[in-house]
């Protein structure tokens, strides 16, 4: 069969689209599903500032936000159809326990305001209405909510009523469900359908100030002090939070959560922060014994007798049974309460670590690195600039005395060209180092890595002992695959970690680099005279946030894990022989004409 010229372009052609949509569906969008409490008109204009942030810091991938209430993101997660959710703290909690999300970022009011301190909820009445002076004074009044899942909108106003011996599941005061959006409870209250209404933190002062409201035409009923800068009858709660559902990828959490932490506070003041403490949303739900909770009121004594009174009356003779049957629930509900308590006690231990290496996160790491490379400028430049100078004073002296010949006058400028070429080259090096850009991978000789990494410490760090490298039998003029930045950045913070251990023992000694070759691989060896870290400490010190120095940020040596398993290698720690010390050995793939590996990590910086 015979093809003509156009027949071969058209099977070019839709094997280059064939290939394009493959690519498209290997890379499917990311799924971010919110709470619609206020409507959909409202949540896609609270939310679009934020995925449109989001998307600007997470480039190749792409975002699509869904809006739910509280049944349809339940469904939604059941049926695998989000990778993340934004909600309230009491329906994460829910979601948490029938879902398996986990949260990694939580929403503050501005950047003053404690995460753990942030939803609350105020009930208003009409200001003119002076038969309603405080809480209490709701007995026998109607209070209008949107719904009974709604958290700051119910659940939370629950609580604090039943502390003051007022319970809306008995009537007092009647509960009227107005559906959502939440404004529907503040048209309830003025038309005088209801009493009292409850809204959540904040939304009487939003709308105040949109002019939907007079200020003061409606009144907070017992205002806490102190509490927010909004007027709460309440007490406050952790803010929403932002949590990956169970299936989603850990790298892809991990590159949202940088991305929240990096965003800018939008329009209202609010920004995102690690995750708060959730469990005093926890307890409430407890006290409610909704949600997670729901079974401590499904075996609770009113309820068992409810539910089995007919049998007790009709047969008298299954009293035994139903009285064996009942210690049997209540030891089920003491073994889960039991179980529940250990596993909350287990999370809280495990929260305090994450706050306490999270708290020394800098989430402006890249402008760390730049300052530290400001050394290197300041270095680098020295020399440059001063033969610059020294030549064109030599120049003025000749020319005052007379004997400025053209060939002196030729050679200086000669010698100022290159001074000032040299002086553009180490300004492109630091740019080219510390600008974002495409990662590379090509063939680079790693002991001349070595040199660039000391020269550029040695700028960076006055003081540090230089740097010795031994190359062992057939390690010279190996050639492996590597991005030379990223290569150099692990370098760098190899050789800061191992001057920072020596310094605590007053070691001059110079750090010492080996170079070896195993099979298709070039070893790289790190060697401080420091103290030495224990077998326990050694196992931990890849761990993403987890430090030795009083000042670290936990995460120098876990982006250099991931850079080097990215190249196809693997990095650990051991015990320099003989001590003291600690040696960190890295692999690189050699280049012996085999094409570069691919990559396995998706990103690898901060």
């Amino acid at each position: 069969m015979r093809f003509s010229f156009r027949d071969l372009v058209a099977l070019m052609m839709l094997g280059f689209f064939t290939l394009a949509a493959w690519g498209a569906e290997a890379a499917p969008p990311v799924r971010i599903g919110v709470l619609a409490w206020q409507g959909l008109e409202e949540a896609e204009i609270r939310w679009s500032s934020l995925m449109n942030q989001l998307q600007d810091r997470l480039p190749g991938r792409t975002l699509a936000l869904r809006h739910f209430d509280v049944a349809g993101m339940a469904a939604a997660l059941s049926a695998g159809e989000l990778d993340f959710v934004v909600t309230n703290p009491g329906h994460y909690v829910f979601l948490e326990a029938e879902s398996g999300v986990s949260r990694i970022a939580t929403l503050v009011a501005d950047a003053s305001t404690d995460p753990a301190h942030v939803v609350g909820s105020a009930v208003v009445v009409l200001d003119e209405r002076r038969d309603i002076a405080g809480l209490a004074d709701l007995k026998g009044r109607t209070l209008a909510a949107v719904s009974t899942d709604a958290f700051g909108g119910y659940q939370v106003m629950w609580a604090e009523l039943r502390r003051l011996g007022l319970d809306p599941e008995q009537g007092q005061p009647r509960p009227m469900l107005t559906g959502f959006p939440m404004s529907k409870v503040v048209e309830a209250v003025l038309n005088g359908d209801a009493d009292a209404g409850v809204l959540r933190a904040c939304l009487l002062e939003r709308l105040e100030q949109e002019g939907a409201l007079r200020p003061g035409q409606l009144r907070v009923l017992s205002p806490r002090s102190g509490m927010s800068r909004c007027r709460v009858s309440s007490r406050l709660y952790p803010g929403w939070a932002f949590a990956a559902a169970r299936p989603t990828p850990p790298a892809l959490s991990r590159d949202v959560l940088v991305a929240l932490l990096s965003l800018s506070p939008d329009a209202a003041g609010q920004s995102w922060s690690v995750p708060a403490d959730y469990h005093p949303v926890h307890e409430l739900l407890q006290e409610l014994q909704i949600g997670p909770y729901a079974f401590l009121r499904e075996t609770a004594w009113p309820s068992l007798w409810e539910r089995y009174w007919p049998w007790v009356c009709g047969l008298v003779l299954t009293l035994l049974a139903w009285g064996a049957y009942t210690l049997h629930v209540e030891h089920l509900v003491q073994r889960r309460t039991r179980e529940l308590t250990q596993a909350m006690e287990a999370r809280q231990r495990l929260e305090v670590q994450v706050r306490e290496g999270q708290q020394q996160m800098d989430h402006l790491s890249r402008l760390s690195i730049l300052g530290e490379l400001s050394g290197t400028l300041a270095h680098e430049l020295n020399q440059p600039l001063a033969a610059i100078g020294n030549y064109a004073r030599s120049l003025l002296r000749r020319q005052d005395s007379g004997s400025l010949a053209p060939a002196a006058l030729r050679q200086a400028a000669e010698e100022i060209a290159s001074e000032s070429e040299r002086a553009a080259g180490i300004l492109g090096g630091i740019r080219a180092f510390a600008r974002k850009r495409n990662r590379v991978r090509e063939a680079h000789d790693p002991a001349a890595l070595v040199r660039e990494a000391s020269r550029l410490l040695a700028g960076m760090l006055p003081g540090v002992p230089g740097v010795m490298l031994r190359q062992g039998a057939g390690a010279t003029g190996l050639q492996v695959w590597v991005d030379p930045l990223q290569a150099q950045q692990v370098l760098l913070n190899l050789f800061k970690n191992a001057w920072d251990a020596q310094q605590a023992v007053g070691c001059d000694l110079p750090i010492e680099v080996d170079l070896s070759r195993e099979g298709a691989r070039c070893i790289v060896a790190v060697r401080d005279h420091g103290p030495g870290l224990s077998p326990e400490l050694q196992a931990r010190l890849f761990e993403a946030f987890f430090t030795t120095k009083p000042d670290g940020l936990g995460l120098g040596l876990s982006i250099c894990k991931t850079i080097i398993e990215a190249h196809g290698g693997e990095i650990a720690a051991s015990e320099a022989q003989p001590g003291p010390g600690l040696v960190i050995r890295f692999t690189l793939p050699l280049v012996d004409g085999a094409p570069p590996p691919p990559e396995r990590v998706h990103d690898s910086l901060p």
